[in-house]
């Protein structure tokens, strides 16, 4: 969005997007997308673009079943299965670390519960651990608008605790209390690479 004054002293607001270049790219620095993932993709692609990191949302193999071809220059797929489980949303390389996420958004104010986490992530999550990648989880209540950073350590004391019969949720106040709050700004507007400095690095 761009404000303008004419001669006469009228403002006018453009609706249109900033648009900057950086590297032969284009990065629109206006509210392009609304879900968390659009904000989470845009912010990968502010960090492609200004050269720190190299970090994109994983493919989910599809197996194709049925195609209709209503003319030849269009085909519509109306069958398809997810061809085997996936495992966590995000991963990449950066400062010469393997980084791997999931993410996650819920309208609940309260509390996330776990069972949104699949026992085929935390295990990933798990493993991701074991061989010395940073690996973490990325909650967004919505209707609060607020954003947590679990790294993987805490969330497997978590995910444990409820595999023993403990707790099936992480309450705000234990998010508030063992992980980090994520500054939401400008560009990038889901900047968790600074939590991964603060934390890892």
């Amino acid at each position: 969005m761009r404000t303008y004054k004419y001669p006469n002293g009228r403002v006018y607001i453009s609706e249109t997007p900033e648009i900057k270049k950086k590297n032969n790219r284009y990065v629109s620095f206006g509210n392009r997308g609304t879900t968390f993932e659009e904000e989470i993709n845009l912010s990968n692609e502010y960090y492609l673009n200004y050269g720190l990191a190299v970090i994109h949302k994983k493919p989910t193999p599809v197996q194709i079943v049925r195609v209709h071809y209503p003319k030849r220059s269009a085909a519509v797929i109306q069958e398809a299965y997810f061809r085997q489980a996936s495992t966590t949303d995000y991963n990449g390389i950066y400062k010469g670390k393997y980084i791997d996420f999931e993410a996650k958004e819920t309208r609940n104010k309260t509390l996330f519960p776990l069972q949104n986490i699949h026992l085929h992530q935390a295990l990933h999550i798990k493993e991701i651990l074991k061989h010395g990648g940073i690996t973490f989880i990325l909650i967004k209540f919505s209707t609060l608008n607020r954003i947590f950073f679990i790294t993987g350590e805490v969330f497997i004391t978590y995910w444990d605790r409820m595999q023993n019969n403990g707790k099936k949720s992480l309450s705000l106040e234990e998010l508030v209390k063992d992980c980090y709050e994520l500054k939401q700004t400008y560009n990038p507007h889901v900047n968790y690479l600074e939590i991964v400095d603060k934390h890892y690095f």
